[in-house]
């Protein structure tokens, strides 16, 4: 798994109630995102030999209104499947036919009614709507599926970057945007950011998408460095330096928690909690120790 694609799901699960309102706001109020399950994303399309697909997101939700499966009765436990699929391709017609692989192992799978949908990354289509699937027999149509997607390139930056929705203003990134607004944008971004009531993790996400995706030219980043040194983005700056440093953190714990599962299988909550709690500053020297150790009870990490 890359960098781009773990950047994804990580902006998704922790904004996922979020991104429904942004681009589906007709269908927010029908879920109780309240009690997300997320699934195992591994399928086979031809159990118990077939190919090992491994989706991108799927998370088991309960909902408000009614859904109906095909046989006639509402879906167990009111429950559905919501199959969130990440493609990075400028091409779409690949994906189309294995969307509705996805939906047709997941029904088999689970029996519960599945609402899928594509996030194109590099493909803009119409921003928002349904994408197709068809198969045809000669001139007979023998199947006829639809999934709903985001097309990400053809969304106005503007209208996102200086919204309320923080999930919007780090897509906002990867969203059209005037040449001659970037620097602007991109510093309007960053405050928002800055002054987002979320917590300090999904600040951190979403400053980390707009680092990742929000480039700039020479001369664009000249004017956002003038821009940085005004008063209106007074904070900023600050905010980039303290959000870079968390985020090196995070990734020597994460480097750390992986080694520890390496060596001594899946860590329990209670070993996770006490690696979450462990001073900064002596990471580097838990990693070292963790190298040589032969239990966690050695390293201080169980009792």
């Amino acid at each position: 798994m890359t960098d781009h694609d773990q950047r994804f799901k990580n902006l998704l699960k922790e904004f996922f109630s979020g991104f429904f309102e942004l681009f589906f706001s007709e269908w927010a109020g029908r879920f109780d995102f309240t009690q997300v399950e997320w699934l195992d994303k591994e399928i086979f399309t031809d159990p118990p030999q077939g190919e090992r697909r491994y989706l991108d997101l799927v998370a088991r939700v309960p909902v408000r209104q009614v859904v109906v499966l095909p046989r006639g009765e509402p879906a167990e436990h009111w429950i559905v499947l919501i199959h969130v699929e990440i493609e990075s391709e400028d091409k779409v017609a690949p994906l189309r036919p294995r969307m509705f692989d996805y939906y047709e192992s997941l029904r088999r799978q689970h029996g519960l009614p599945v609402l899928p949908i594509g996030l194109y990354l590099r493909v803009g289509l119409d921003g928002t709507g349904w994408d197709v699937y068809e198969e045809h027999f000669w001139e007979h149509r023998l199947l006829h599926f639809e999934y709903a997607y985001v097309g990400l390139p053809a969304l106005d930056a503007e209208q996102y970057a200086t919204g309320e929705n923080l999930l919007g203003v780090a897509l906002a990134a990867l969203m059209r945007i005037p040449e001659e607004r970037r620097a602007e944008l991109r510093a309007e971004a960053l405050k928002r950011v800055l002054e987002s009531r979320e917590n300090d993790n999904r600040r951190f996400l979403a400053l980390e998408c707009i680092e990742a995706y929000w480039g700039l030219d020479e001369a664009q980043r000249r004017v956002f460095d003038q821009l940085l040194a005004s008063e209106k983005y007074q904070g900023v700056r600050q905010m980039m330096a303290t959000t870079f440093e968390r985020g090196l953190e995070r990734a020597r714990r994460q480097d750390l928690q992986i080694l520890l599962e390496e060596k001594f299988g899946s860590p329990s909550p209670h070993v996770l909690q006490r690696l979450e709690a462990w001073p900064a500053e002596q990471l580097e020297e838990l990693f070292r120790a963790a190298v040589r150790a032969k239990s966690l009870k050695e390293l201080g990490l169980e009792d």
